[in-house]
């Protein structure tokens, strides 16, 4: 399996997609069937039970990988600290830790060894989530420019979101596979083979062939789901029977089914009227926007839930918890990228509601993205939505410019929720107010285009894209501030049972010595030279990326063993309290890469107050980045610099004197 997964891209400190060679396969014929996508003869979770358990890494191998992602940030003095301090842990209460978190995972084989801490992680995290947490993901817009209409648009993705869903809960949804030989593996005589293999035995049918099945576990959260607030803890929610639509306009509330009483989806001509009716409803925004409750910090918000249920609004709330999805239709246009970026990150904060496991957000003219909450899961069952929706929403439209409206009576399918506030509650919601437009303020977002070339060019100077992308974004920090910084990319783990995600630490030895050999050119080296420090980090960095896709970084292996520790209510080990620890992870760089033909543009904004937010896609012939800071760093120069980098590399590659 060393080959299994290429570098996978996510967004934060966490949200991890399967390859983009996956989510962009030709998924099996869609079904004429107007209820669902399409019709797998291979069911959805056919592989699930055989997956492989995600390992836990050899203590030696996490402690000498922490260390050589240590070496490029500290001087000679700190590391010789750093070092004796790992391997103290890793010979004394290290060894024995580690121990008990292999007799620990041994006794749970249903689950992996970091899915139980990952979600505290997430769920015990108690700044606001909008920022901290969730991130967005544009819509590519409909090729056919007239199915661009708010309305006919938000139609279409309704009525796609609920095929969907209902592939999904039938089982007919195609199970999310990686082939790495898809001539082999992804056609109907293995679909006919592998449907008759047992489910404890079909991961192994598959590997026979290259083919290597992803874990589903998260995807039965995408739906009717919401994270509630509770004091110190939050709790995850989810409500199948529910057949309601949220949808949010100008901070009012609406429901109505999407769903008959039989579990068929609703004419998308009457979801059509009811969506117009909302649209056409002159209600002015309300005085007090109970959404910007959701971007509360979550102790806060845990309390002022509980004053909203004990006034009244429980039935409100229960409806907009248990939605199948939240729908945000914004009343005005978007005007560039930037502006884009911003609403879907983070909006006026008055029309979202930041709790609900997704929104589709869509603005006047048509332009749409995800907005999704984190804690449940990573961005592979996000990603395969997206692209899901995309494709059956444009190829096979439910409704057209040309489509009537059902003639029915809107104002009882609608139902206006309605919020019943004090004193205490609406002062609840103005400080909400105050403190969301403090920390949204507070953003600066720009973008960056290199047209020079991308993909293709990289693959014929034998290069990784992805590792050339990560050395601009150091050779850019080295550049504008003069040091090497604590970088953060991460990788999906999901082909193993319950994987999440594991860190990739971009920054090397060998990209120091690359981005100072570029930047500081003291020593003037040559562009033969250059070119092999260049072919240096694009090793290194595979290599990385291999480790981490088979669970053998170092990141999540030192966090289990913290947390465990903790668990047991130990003192924490030195290792923890050294300040290299807390440096390493205080990644300043927080970076995430995504292509899809389904997306136009993703975001997601800095881990810690001085760091960027680096969202990036390499193309074939162009590379970009969507780069997010708050005023302790310049996120205009720093665009300005990844630039300069990628000129500066592609500018060596393109020289043909040096030989390949």
């Amino acid at each position: 399996m060393a080959r299994l997964l290429t570098k996978t891209c996510l967004w934060r400190g966490g949200i991890a997609t399967s390859p983009s060679s996956v989510l962009l396969r030709a998924y099996s014929a869609g079904s004429s069937d107007t209820e669902y996508l399409q019709k797998s003869i291979v069911p959805t979770m056919h592989f699930q039970k055989s997956l492989p358990r995600l390992p836990i890494p050899k203590l030696e191998d996490s402690i000498k990988r922490y260390l050589n992602a240590q070496r490029p940030l500290l001087d000679e003095e700190q590391f010789r600290k750093t070092e004796q301090l790992a391997r103290d842990f890793q010979n004394g209460v290290g060894k024995q830790l580690h121990e008990e978190l292999l007799l620990q995972d041994k006794q749970n084989k249903h689950t992996s060894y970091i899915s139980g801490p990952w979600f505290d992680m997430y769920l015990c995290a108690r700044e606001p989530i909008v920022l901290n947490s969730n991130p967005f993901m544009s819509f590519t817009p409909d090729p056919k420019t007239e199915y661009n209409n708010q309305l006919i648009r938000a139609t279409n993705m309704v009525v796609s979101a609920m095929r969907f869903l209902k592939t999904i809960r039938a089982g007919q949804l195609e199970p999310e596979i990686f082939h790495l030989n898809p001539a082999k593996s992804d056609t109907q005589t293995f679909k006919r083979i592998i449907r008759f293999v047992p489910s404890s035995l079909s991961w192994y049918g598959a590997y026979l062939v290259n083919a290597y099945p992803l874990d589903m576990s998260q995807y039965f959260r995408l739906f009717n789901s919401t994270r509630i607030p509770k004091v110190n803890r939050d709790e995850l929610v989810t409500s199948e029977k529910a057949k309601h639509l949220l949808v949010l306009r100008k901070g009012n509330f609406y429901v109505f089914d999407v769903f008959d009483k039989d579990g068929n989806i609703v004419k998308p001509s009457e979801i059509q009227a009811h969506l117009q009716y909302i649209l056409s409803d002159s209600s002015p925004v309300p005085e007090f926007p109970v959404g910007y409750l959701t971007s509360e910090e979550r102790n806060t918000w845990a309390l002022v839930r509980q004053k909203l249920i004990d006034n009244g609004n429980e039935e409100a709330l229960r409806k907009v918890d248990s939605a199948v999805f939240c729908l945000c239709l914004d009343d005005f246009p978007t005007k560039d990228h930037i502006h884009l970026s911003h609403n879907m990150l983070h909006g006026s904060g008055q029309n979202r509601w930041y709790d609900k496991s997704f929104s589709i957000i869509m603005t006047q003219d048509g332009t749409a993205a995800i907005n999704f909450e984190h804690s449940w899961g990573d961005g592979v069952a996000v990603l395969r939505f997206q692209n899901e929706v995309f494709k059956d929403s444009t190829e096979r439209p439910a409704v057209s410019p040309q489509s009537e409206l059902a003639k029915v009576d809107s104002s009882k399918a609608v139902q206006k929720l309605v919020f019943h506030l004090n004193d205490s509650l609406k002062s609840a919601i103005s400080s909400a107010k105050n403190n969301f437009d403090n920390l949204v303020n507070s953003l600066t977002i720009e973008a960056m285009e290199f047209k020079r070339g991308g993909k293709e060019f990289l693959k014929t100077q034998k290069l990784s894209p992805d590792a050339v992308s990560q050395l601009s974004f150091q050779m850019a920090f080295l550049r504008q501030y003069g040091q090497t910084t604590a970088t953060y990319e991460s990788c999906s783990t999901a082909a193993f049972k319950h994987g999440r995600t594991e860190t990739i630490r971009p920054a090397s030895v060998y990209t120091k010595k690359c981005s100072e050999a570029f930047v500081r050119n003291s020593s003037k080296p040559s562009a033969a030279e250059l070119r092999n420090m260049l072919e240096e980090c694009s090793k290194y960095h595979g290599q990385l990326t291999k480790e981490a896709a088979m669970g053998q970084g170092f990141d999540r292996h030192l966090f289990a063993l913290r947390y465990l520790a903790a668990s047991k209510g130990q003192t924490l080990p030195e290792l923890y309290q050294d300040p290299a620890y807390a440096q390493i992870n205080h990644n300043v760089l927080s970076t995430s890469t995504l292509t899809s033909p389904a997306v136009q543009l993703g975001g997601f904004a800095p881990v810690v107050a001085d760091g960027f937010g680096v969202g990036y896609g390499v193309h074939d012939d162009w590379i970009g980045c969507n780069v997010s800071a708050y005023p302790a760093r310049d996120v205009k120069q720093f665009v300005q610099c990844v630039h300069q980098s990628l000129d500066d590399i592609f500018k060596v590659l393109e020289d043909k004197s040096v030989k390949k």
